[in-house]
């Protein structure tokens, strides 16, 4: 028989949901709170601990409803009264998180939930943010790090790794009193070994021979002209210029003749978002690549588009850019919220990503805010420069450790962004590629085998009650 804990009490149970939705929000608002995370875990932790199943699935909705909808509160703006299921959708998540983690606790005890509950949390994590028709990885526990100083050693473990690191420092905190001297010494080993990892990475070593100036200008359903009187200005303030970038849906076709005159004028090369027709209503989100000559070389269409939007088709298939300064790869606009986008480029050997985005200006500065975590923790993940290009901000370019070198502020219509991108040899992949995909592998074993042994143990009563 397994040792069961002491239901929360009531009390309890308040206060460790008021700190949980108190933690995050502070993790995700405030400067180098970041930590607070941990605490947010610990509070999840801790609730499975409710008297009953089905009050963790409710408080773990409700607390899900309370962090995801006032920094979601921009969904409103853009779906109206859509948002309240979109809401409820990602609040379930946490909610599963508890029931699962009540479950554990009745039939494993306190020590079978410690070992459980960071495989549950990654896996779930995972779930939610890739593997289903309303995927969606923001506000995952990763992304509160992006504007952390330690990001170049966070990134590491890979944005769902440190979401499972996290929570083997909360489950420690959770457990730590409960267990004798050796237990402690083990777990403590355990959790210093993975804070040291890092250390072990390997760093991103820079090609200096494969060196380019990329400039960007934010513009929002420019007009022709405006997007070639941008673009001069581009060339004017940095006339030693490579590459030039313009936002997803520059242009409501393929690149215009008028810009790719322009750039064989110049003698520039130009990536630049636009429409490619595949029939009378079909088209794909694509950025195309404009040579020096004024011939399109290179495109890439959008792998994932918006849901609810007409967004165009998923792209058939990625490839690189063997540019004349290295490998480079594309992802538009919501592509690099996805992993399994971004890790095939890197696979394929991209040294640099560039990234056209839409993020239109009506949609306010939190959606603004919450999309420009994902570039510093991609190229801190990766250890590859990134290039990324929004309509109406925040543009960013950031190193391989995730610093952020240059950016272009919201709604900054017409601003001009420039840095030297320094491609690297070759990207790295992040342990939690693997760590996350075992994850969702083992918690839906689990989940399978509480449910067949709930309903055995449903069935077994019926026939004692029978009797």
């Amino acid at each position: 028989m397994q040792p069961r804990s002491k239901n929360l009490s009531a009390w309890a149970t308040l206060w460790f949901a008021l700190a949980a939705i108190l933690s995050f929000h502070l993790a995700y608002t405030m400067e180098n709170c970041q930590i607070l995370l941990v605490v947010f875990l610990y509070c999840l932790f801790r609730l499975a601990g409710v008297k009953t199943s089905r009050l963790a699935f409710y408080i773990g909705m409700g607390i899900g409803l309370a962090i995801y909808a006032p920094q979601l509160s921009f969904f409103w703006r853009i779906f109206q009264a859509g948002a309240i299921p979109l809401w409820l959708i990602l609040s379930f998540w946490p909610g599963l998180f508890l029931l699962l983690g009540k479950a554990c606790l009745v039939r494993f005890g306190p020590v079978g939930w410690a070992c459980a509950a960071p495989f549950v949390w990654t896996g779930l994590e995972y779930s939610r943010s890739e593997l289903y028709y309303f995927r969606f990885s923001w506000l995952n526990a990763g992304y509160a790090f992006s504007d952390s100083g330690g990001l170049h050693y966070l990134a590491s473990y890979g944005v769902y790794g440190i979401g499972f690191v996290l929570m083997i420092l909360a489950v420690f905190l959770g457990v730590v009193r409960t267990l004798g001297w050796s237990g402690r010494i083990l777990a403590g080993t355990v959790v210093a070994l993975l804070l040291l990892y890092p250390a072990l990475a390997p760093a991103p070593q820079n090609s200096p021979q494969q060196s380019f100036r990329v400039t960007g200008v934010q513009l929002e359903f420019p007009s022709l002209v405006e997007a070639e009187s941008a673009l001069d200005r581009a060339i004017d303030k940095f006339p030693e210029t490579d590459l030039l970038v313009l936002s997803e849906y520059t242009f409501n076709g393929p690149v215009p003749k008028l810009i790719k005159r322009w750039c064989r004028k110049h003698q520039k090369y130009l990536v630049a978002g636009g429409e490619d027709p595949i029939s009378a209503s079909q088209y794909y989100n694509t950025a195309f690549v404009v040579s020096p000559g004024g011939e399109i070389v290179f495109w890439q269409a959008k792998c994932v588009p918006i849901q609810f939007f007409k967004d165009g088709l998923p792209a058939p298939s990625q490839r690189l850019w063997n540019s004349p300064w290295g490998k480079l790869g594309f992802g538009t606009c919501y592509d690099a919220s996805y992993t399994r986008v971004t890790d095939e480029l890197i696979r394929q050997g991209a040294q640099g990503l560039i990234l056209p985005t839409m993020d239109v200006a009506d949609w306010g500065i939190r959606q603004h805010q919450l999309h420009a975590r994902i570039v510093p923790m991609r190229a801190a993940e990766y250890a590859v420069p990134m290039f990324r290009l929004c309509s109406s901000g925040i543009s960013q370019f950031a190193d391989p450790t995730g610093r952020v070198l240059d950016s272009a502020p919201f709604p900054g219509q017409g601003a001009i962004m420039s840095a030297p991108m320094r491609l690297v040899f070759r990207g790295r992949m992040p342990p939690d590629r693997w760590l996350a995909p075992l994850s969702v592998g083992i918690t839906v074993a689990l989940s399978a085998w509480l449910a067949i042994d709930c309903l055995r143990h449903r069935f077994s009563n019926s026939k004692i009650g029978a009797k």
